[in-house]
């Protein structure tokens, strides 16, 4: 791991062209790989030797951007994926089988809620999910024998609430299971969990990664620092039978994690990222750090401005000095919270529903995080799955609306909020 700082890194990790070679990250458009002798290609198979086989499992343009992502993270590894949910789903059943148990916070996406409650409860692993922001002696009791992972969100999906990474890590480790955390609202830039603890981390490149809503995807970051050889995960520690009875431990070491991530699950599963989206994403990646800056400018502006207005009722965004989060904030990002916040306009449902109909620069789009405006009602589209017990858990209303600020002028953004309150 080079010394450079991030900004650098967001440019030059990850393709190094050599002599005469293309200088901008060539799109590896092809599924399969050609070979000079089937002995290689056992190899390959055999996972004995480095390189690609075919492009469900690794491909050279995938590659770069995991090995860029990895670099901003801080971890030894990476492996990118079709999304942001598939990222999570194996980032989760990468330590949990059948009949095993992880802890989860309850603010967390909605979809990634509805993942861990009900699509993977039908495969056998179940989930309890705690209040993030309960004493560690409280948390503590969500963990039974066979719990194999705590995972938390750095900003909350749409909350707006920080997580106590280091709380959450000290908890996790002392019950000898690794933190999970999702990175997606705050990237690198702004928060770098593996420094305070977290052993893996994932993220919906979909958001400001890729930044311009062109291209889904996800990927996990491996820290490389769990001790997978505690006795908790014989999956590691035993032969899998599909690799002629590798050890993931004892063959790849410190990457053991992400290795397994990817021949058993992304192999099976399918679940990759194509190179066009790969080539997209990496095209997000290099401006990501001048992106999120102006984001986190704006998004405390208009912030500022909501909180100031007659008509709103509450704000959520950890910049501002009163809201409950600000001292986590300023511990876990002191270069800012994003460009994502949530309020409520008096009125509730309704008013916040004619509210949005009245905006004209800002979109009403499922999607956040890009470098456009944009704003969503989660209690009826991203959350409408959530009971309202579970909403309320998630800490959204029903007025709730959450804005996503972009990079737009900040004066035309509150410009548009502001007609749209007045009218």
């Amino acid at each position: 791991m080079n010394s450079w700082r991030i900004e650098t890194k967001c440019l030059q990790e990850g393709y190094r062209p050599n002599n005469g070679e293309p200088r901008i990250l060539p799109i590896y458009q092809s599924t399969t790989f050609k070979y000079d002798s089937t002995e290689h290609v056992a190899k390959l198979f055999d996972l004995e030797v480095p390189g690609h086989m075919y492009s469900r499992i690794s491909n050279p343009t995938v590659e770069c951007v995991e090995n860029k992502i990895a670099a901003l993270e801080g971890g030894i590894g990476a492996l990118c994926t079709s999304s942001g949910q598939s990222a999570s789903l194996i980032a989760v059943m990468n330590v949990c089988e059948s009949g095993d148990h992880f802890v989860a916070s309850s603010a967390i996406y909605g979809g990634t809620y509805n993942l861990f409650a009900v699509t993977m409860k039908k495969m056998g692993i179940d989930v309890t999910f705690v209040d993030p922001d309960s004493p560690e002696e409280e948390i503590q009791k969500a963990f039974r024998p066979n719990t194999k992972a705590l995972f938390g969100e750095t900003i909350a999906n749409p909350k707006i609430s920080v997580l106590d990474i280091e709380k959450f890590a000290r908890i996790a480790h002392k019950n000898g299971v690794p933190l999970i955390i999702d990175n997606t609202f705050a990237t690198p830039i702004l928060c770098r969990p593996i420094e305070f603890g977290a052993d893996i981390v994932v993220h919906s490149t979909t958001k400001y990664m890729d930044g311009h809503a062109t291209s889904v995807g996800g990927v996990i970051v491996d820290s490389g620092k769990f001790d997978w050889t505690n006795g908790k995960y014989p999956g590691f520690t035993q032969p899998d039978p599909s690799y002629h009875g590798v050890i993931y431990t004892e063959n790849f070491g410190s990457a053991a994690y992400i290795t397994k991530a990817r021949v058993q699950y992304v192999r099976d599963i399918g679940n990759c990222m194509s190179p066009m989206n790969a080539f997209l994403t990496n095209l997000g990646l290099e401006t990501l750090h001048l992106r999120m800056e102006r984001h986190t400018e704006n998004a405390t502006r208009v912030a500022q401005f909501l909180k100031n207005h007659d008509k709103v009722q509450s704000v959520s965004y950890p910049a501002l000095p009163d809201d409950p989060y600000h001292e986590l904030a300023k511990k876990y990002l002191p270069k800012g919270c994003s460009g994502v916040l949530s309020f409520q306009i008096k009125g509730g449902k309704e008013a916040a529903m004619r509210f949005m109909d009245r905006l004209k620069l800002a979109s009403i789009v499922v999607h956040v995080a890009d470098a456009r405006t944009s704003v969503l009602h989660p209690a009826s589209s991203t959350h409408r799955q959530l009971s309202d017990e579970q909403l309320v858990k998630a800490g959204i209303e029903p007025g709730l609306i959450r804005l996503s600020v972009g990079i737009e002028n900040v004066d035309d953004i509150i410009e548009d909020i502001q007609q749209a309150l007045e009218e």
